[in-house]
């Protein structure tokens, strides 16, 4: 049966796992329009979905796209959750947008690094030495909605990129909607160069409507405020209070626990796997995230990725199993440096994680740490590395 968004969102008020907000009712409204637009665009009867909106006539535009932005926990991600899984089109797709970045960056190095013959395939025109044409037509080729989630520019090789880029984006007819911490004008503040960035933000505004999620309360804070974040020892009752705040966490009923979904994450080629997530909140065994060879490359994945991790059975740190010590404190910082909220099941209190060993000194800032994960400061913090605020 076909949904949309509106139903979505009353039937999460209905059931009480929302409160009705006018920020949100806005939101909802602008993505029950887009909703309503890409449907009846596809009703023409022309070919789907392959740039739709070029062949609809010279006169007849894209629809505009849609900029939620607002602070930490207003339900942004909530909201594209709805607009996304309603919207019943094929070629669309959702990605962090650090993640598409990274792609977009590898597509350009490879482009570089091919024969004129080679570009020629990848649908470079004869003469064209700028590979972004070819690039976004690539894009657009398969992708006529692109959603993207916790939108920022703090990195001036994105910041150099993104102008041209969404410039053919949008000439071939891509939609976009997506998600930030920041509004438009704030998005690279700050940043080396940054009058070169201004004609990005003049597209965001002429290409995307702009909506602000101000409401005061933020519904992540609020599900997260007084609860234990930090669970000792690794029993079944934590494992059970672990579960609970995670359906709390992802408006989940613990009866769909076998509906959880998996995922992956693409890192520098590999596929990082991800036990359950949902709505930005991941969960992984202490085993799978510290005692294989993973580095900082996964964590900074995971840490972009997901605002809130939990982990479940931390060992007791020693000499013997070092290694594993030093993964956990580079995830943790990783973790740290973005702002996720971590809770966790382990072996000991806290202060007794580490029983000894030689990276002593290095474990006590990650135990500081830990404890400043805890505070209500730290939960009331946005999700992300601003390296310009």
């Amino acid at each position: 049966m076909q949904t949309n968004p509106e139903t979505e969102y009353q039937a999460l008020i209905s059931v009480g796992e929302l409160k009705p907000d006018a920020d949100q009712a806005k939101a909802v409204a602008a993505l029950e329009r887009l909703h309503g637009e890409l449907l009846n665009a596809r009703t023409t009867g022309k070919k789907w979905p392959i740039r739709l909106f070029l062949w609809l006539g010279s006169n007849k535009s894209a629809p505009k796209g849609i900029y939620l932005y607002g602070g930490v926990g207003r339900g942004k991600s909530m909201l594209m959750d709805l607009f996304y899984k309603t919207i019943p089109i094929e070629s669309k797709k959702r990605v962090h947008f650090h993640e598409f970045m990274l792609d977009v960056h590898d597509r350009l190095k490879k482009w570089h690094e091919f024969s004129v013959q080679e570009r020629a395939q990848q649908g470079s025109r004869a003469g064209d030495a700028d590979p972004i044409p070819s690039i976004a037509r690539k894009i657009a080729d398969t992708t006529m909605l692109l959603c993207f989630d916790e939108f920022q520019v703090t990195d001036i090789a994105d910041a150099m990129v993104l102008t041209r880029l969404f410039n053919e984006l949008f000439a071939q007819g891509v939609v976009v909607v997506t998600t930030s911490n920041r509004s438009p004008d704030d998005l690279y503040k700050n940043g080396l160069n940054r009058q070169r960035f201004l004609p990005f933000i003049q597209q965001i505004k002429d290409k995307l409507e702009i909506i602000s999620l101000d409401s005061p309360i933020d519904y992540r804070y609020n599900r997260l405020k007084g609860a234990q974040t930090y669970y000792f020892p690794v029993n079944e009752a934590t494992t059970t209070e672990l579960s609970a705040t995670f359906f709390r966490l992802t408006d989940r009923r613990v009866e769909d626990r076998h509906k959880v979904p998996s995922e992956e994450l693409n890192v520098q080629g590999r596929m990082l796997f991800v036990p359950k997530a949902a709505r930005g909140v991941a969960v992984f065994s202490f085993k799978r995230l510290c005692a294989n060879p993973l580095g900082t490359a996964d964590y900074l994945a995971i840490a972009r990725t997901y605002h809130t991790v939990i982990m479940v059975a931390i060992p007791q740190f020693n000499q013997e199993n070092n290694n594993e010590a030093k993964r956990f404190i580079h995830l943790i910082d990783a973790l740290y440096e973005h702002g996720v909220k971590f809770l966790c099941s382990a072996a000991v209190p806290l202060q007794s994680l580490y029983a000894g060993g030689d990276i002593s000194f290095e474990f006590e800032r990650t135990i500081s740490r830990l404890m400043e994960m805890q505070s209500e400061s730290y939960l009331a913090r946005g999700h992300g590395k601003n390296l310009y605020s």
